[in-house]
């Protein structure tokens, strides 16, 4: 018997609700505390493995002081059953670690004219790294090349 895939538009929920627990600061373990369930049934959430109920739902978008429909934000694209969210790379880049500490960090940066300075250095970091990365496979590339 296979594994029941979660639900796209489960997943789409439990990430918003994930990231918004991190914009706040907020640990799983406190998340729980509030609503009081276990924090091992917000990774449930967060993952989409666990379904929210309306009330529930309701209960964490007052946590967070955000609107229900916060949860549903960009959700047409995630629709389908087809949806693979991680495929995004832009909204999967947002959904990890660091890059909600990224986003967390930068969205507090009051001058525009910075903001734009720090995305064309991000830029060109990121198509620095994708030539170094080239070149490395291309290194490795001949020198197996000679080893045989």
């Amino acid at each position: 018997m296979t594994a029941k895939l979660p639900n796209p538009i489960d997943i789409h929920v439990g990430s918003r609700v994930r990231m918004r627990r991190f914009l706040v600061g907020m640990t799983q373990g406190k998340l729980a505390e509030q609503l009081g369930i276990t924090f091992q049934q917000v990774q449930k959430y967060e993952k989409g493995t666990s379904r929210i109920s309306a009330s529930r739902l309701q209960t964490i978008a007052n946590v967070f002081e955000v609107p229900v429909g916060f949860f549903f934000e960009n959700i047409a694209s995630h629709a389908s059953a087809e949806y693979d969210p991680l495929s995004d790379a832009a909204d999967a880049s947002l959904l990890t670690l660091d890059g909600m500490a990224l986003n967390k960090a930068f969205v507090r940066i009051r001058s525009a004219r910075v903001r734009r300075s720090i995305i064309e250095l991000v830029k060109l970091l990121a198509d620095d790294c994708d030539a170094s990365l080239t070149d490395l496979s291309i290194d490795a590339d001949i020198r197996g090349l000679r080893s045989n």
